[in-house]
């Protein structure tokens, strides 16, 4: 009896433990625990303790998982909802008016980009009076508001997605996830919150691009908060570099951006660009990067055949100086044949002998070679 109650006691200092952690427990683990053990006074007891210590109460074990998933929505949709706006309304306007024809004239710009440009060009800007108006009617529920917001500023995410072109990304690609940031703008856009609209979705739409960059750009995957770290630290190479004339240090860039040297170094060498080794390599192009590369995984051509003939030779003196047992034993101790060496005690179990027998086999095998009056050749294979 007494045992049983120091393993209740364990149980229920234990159940509690994890309720601290986890800040919430369910009235069916409790009562699982305490039922026929306890009694109400004690079972009511336990739950106004875990109330004052503010541990969330639910029903059942499910609703759990339920209000954490709950939980954690609400966490993304309240960071998603309140972002923090801190842009520059006049640079905002300027990618507003941006000529679009000027864009569509490059030789960079492929023909459906062109097509695309010259037709969202015609698409006349807002007023302030017009957004506002637009703004009301979403509030309501008007559709085609939604979608006339939207028009009138797909030129701003065309002016935004070519700012990060050369990351990895093909231009349309990024108008296309500039599109997507924008829409969520105007699903989210709440104008008594006094912000301009194109303001409010300039954010929406570089978030949307930085984290296809981020997703899609690179070989080797890089997470978001890392892009934007590494964007941090690559300004303020730029600025160095644009006022001094010279690559500036890590150390310079630690100070700069307030983050240990350490760390720069390793965030710089993560920003490198994988190399192909199919790259050319010459005038003639008649050579790979590859060609140049040494893999120490692999052997190269000579030593491969060095290797090759002192198998051979080493396998016909096994066979001809030792009997099968013996050549069985070394083979299994040395891992000469799958490189991997066993222990006598394992290869004791194969041979279904004890390991003191294997070892006077081993030894007795050794002294034969010892013992070959000529080394067959081997001597050229001690270097």
């Amino acid at each position: 009896m007494a045992a049983k109650n120091i393993d209740l006691k364990e149980s229920l200092s234990n159940l509690m433990k994890k309720a601290k952690e986890e800040k919430i427990i369910s009235v069916e683990e409790i009562n699982n625990l305490m039922k026929n053990n306890f009694s109400q006074e004690k079972i009511d007891a336990i739950i106004f303790k875990i109330k004052e210590l503010n541990i969330e109460l639910v029903d059942k074990i499910a609703d759990k998982t339920k209000t954490k998933t709950e939980k954690e929505v609400e966490k993304v949709k309240k960071e998603e909802v309140e972002p923090e706006i801190n842009i520059d309304e006049k640079e905002v306007e300027a990618m507003l008016n941006e000529d679009l024809i000027t864009v569509s004239e490059s030789s960079d710009v492929d023909e459906p980009i062109k097509m695309y440009l010259r037709e969202i060009g015609q698409i006349p800007l807002l007023k302030s009076e017009e957004e506002f108006e637009l703004a009301r009617r979403i509030g309501l529920g008007d559709e085609k508001a939604k979608q006339e917001l939207m028009e009138s500023n797909l030129r701003l995410v065309v002016s935004i997605a070519k700012k990060h072109t050369n990351r990895g990304l093909k231009l349309l690609d990024l108008i296309q996830e500039g599109n997507i940031g924008l829409m969520k703008a105007v699903e989210k856009f709440e104008s008594d919150k006094g912000f301009k609209f194109s303001t409010y979705a300039t954010w929406w739409i570089r978030q949307a691009i930085t984290r296809a960059i981020a997703d899609q750009g690179r070989t080797i995957r890089i997470p978001v908060h890392m892009i934007e770290t590494i964007n941090k630290i690559k300004k303020a190479s730029r600025i160095h570099l644009q006022e001094t004339g010279k690559e500036p240090t890590a150390d310079y860039l630690a100070k700069t951006v307030e983050m240990p040297v350490e760390k720069v170094k390793n965030i710089l060498e993560m920003n490198q660009d994988p190399i192909s080794l199919e790259t050319p390599v010459g005038s003639e192009d008649d050579s790979e990067l590859g060609d140049f590369v040494e893999d120490d995984k692999f052997l190269n051509p000579h030593e491969a055949t060095v290797r090759s003939v002192l198998k051979e030779k080493l396998n016909e003196i096994l066979k001809k100086e030792l009997n099968e047992r013996e050549e069985q034993v070394l083979r299994l101790r040395y891992g000469l044949d799958d490189g991997a060496p066993k222990t006598l005690e394992e290869v004791g179990k194969i041979f279904d002998v004890t390991r003191e027998r294997i070892r006077q086999i081993e030894v007795k095998a050794i002294n034969k070679l010892k013992n070959i009056k000529k080394k067959k050749g081997l001597e050229d294979f001690r270097n």
